[in-house]
């Protein structure tokens, strides 16, 4: 028993069964074939039945472009569509300006050209408004209005000491200065007028962020009663940068005279960008010599008359504020002390030397074998020099102290004579006094 296969599915690709052409696929039959019983065989079953036809080979690239369609291209999404665009300016002009420009044409014709230029010239005016408008804006937004942080401090001056005492407590919400959105804050104080290295005092820096704490006190010496009316504080808060400029953030002042004796107060201010009073401070360097002085420093002298030893005690404290005498902006500083009439080696005496400094502490006792009853002739001699190597030292400035002194100096002498044994200490500003003579001119 044969079992006869169904006939392939009808494909679109061959023809169909009853048509009597013959497929392409089809071999014609070659008269150069030696066997010829073949084609009297296909002769014979043709009316029978047609033979099935050949499967269609289709190449890969044709199966993938039947079997895989695209479809429709779809259109690609825009970044516009997610994120609207802003303007500061509506982008079609206001009703009532739409009526006008739609009106403009009426208008010419009926009462010529006159009004076209008008209309013109008020549609000029309002863009130019508002141009100005949006650079004030943006001149604003970058000085005043921006919102820079506030810092808060504690001021107390010790008038026993002449000492000011800053304590820097923190900063809050200052503006970001670096790349990743944090700052490296540090404050430097300085008093006006007359800002310079020797009245400057920094904070620690602290890195990577905008509110930092500091907790720090820093301290001003020889500052005295006067200065406490004249003077002004200013308080800048920076940011670090290692490889390029420190940018300035803002700054806060305060006058001094707003403090008073022994108390301490609290501020807590807004910081600003203050640069209108950079002339006044020039001018009021200008103005009076006072501050001229001001500007080679101050020493603090103790002197004390010991009974015991009938001996005189000088001791040179510490300096502050001393005039800048090298290229890097500061000195290398150094006291000497002459007690004339002179005495001999005993009576020049020299302090060590403090290098790289506007503000030295030295804290360095020299003894005198005096009687006390001559004491009252004496003149004691204070100078302060820069030192340079292979060179000749600099003169910063000096003071005398005797009974040819007069005001502060006379009065620091008189108290040493009166209170004997008792330890006497007064600031004294540097002058001219004890500078070198001058070289002739050869």
């Amino acid at each position: 028993m044969s079992v006869s296969k169904p006939p392939p599915p009808h494909s679109h690709f061959a023809p169909p069964p009853d048509s009597s052409t013959s497929s392409h696929l089809s071999i014609p039959p070659s008269s150069s074939t030696p066997s010829s019983p073949a084609p009297s065989r296909a002769t014979s079953s043709a009316p029978r039945s047609l033979p099935p036809p050949s499967p269609v080979k289709i190449s890969m690239q044709e199966h993938f472009a039947i079997n895989v369609c695209p479809g429709p291209i779809m259109p690609i999404p825009q970044i516009s569509d997610f994120f609207p665009r802003f303007h500061d300016f509506p982008m079609t002009p206001p009703p009532p300006r739409e009526k006008k420009i739609l009106k403009e044409p009426d208008f010419g014709l009926n009462n010529g050209g006159e009004t076209d230029g008008e209309n013109k010239e008020k549609e000029r005016k309002p863009t130019e408004v508002d141009r100005g408008e949006r650079q004030e804006g943006a001149d604003s937004d970058d000085d005043d209005e921006t919102y820079l942080g506030t810092l808060e401090f504690t001021l107390l001056f010790d008038h026993e000491n002449n000492c000011l005492h800053c304590t820097i407590h923190k900063a809050k919400g200052l503006k970001a200065m670096d790349s990743n959105g944090l700052a490296d804050p540090y404050v430097k104080l300085h008093l006006l007028p007359g800002a310079s290295k020797a009245n400057k005092l920094r904070t620690k820096t602290l890195k990577n962020t905008l509110n930092p704490v500091w907790s720090e006190t820093l301290m001003y010496h020889g500052i005295t009663a006067i200065d406490m009316t004249t003077k002004t504080l200013r308080l800048c808060v920076c940011d670090m940068d290692r490889l390029g400029r420190n940018e300035f953030i803002g700054e806060v002042r305060v006058a001094l005279k707003k403090l008073s004796k022994g108390e301490s107060k609290r501020f807590k201010m807004g910081l600003e960008r203050i640069t209108q009073n950079k002339d006044i401070n020039k001018e009021t360097v200008e103005q009076g010599t006072p501050v001229a002085e001001e500007e080679r420093g101050r020493i603090l002298v103790s002197l004390c008359y010991s009974p015991e030893k009938s001996c005189l005690l000088v001791g040179i404290v510490r300096c502050a504020h001393l005039a800048a005498m090298d290229s890097n902006g500061y000195s290398d500083p150094f006291v000497k002390i002459v007690l004339q009439p002179d005495m001999g080696k005993k009576s020049k005496y020299k302090t060590t030397v403090k290098k790289k400094t506007l503000n030295p502490e030295f804290n360095e006792e020299f003894v005198y074998e005096v009687p006390h009853d001559q004491l009252a002739k004496k003149t004691l001699e204070i100078s302060v020099w820069d030192y340079d190597l292979g060179m000749s030292n600099d003169f910063i400035g000096g003071v005398e102290l005797g009974i040819n002194a007069k005001g502060v100096r006379l009065k620091h002498w008189f108290e040493c004579l009166k209170h004997i044994g008792k330890k006497v200490e007064y600031w004294h500003t540097l002058t001219q006094q004890g500078a070198p003579p001058e070289a002739p001119p050869q």
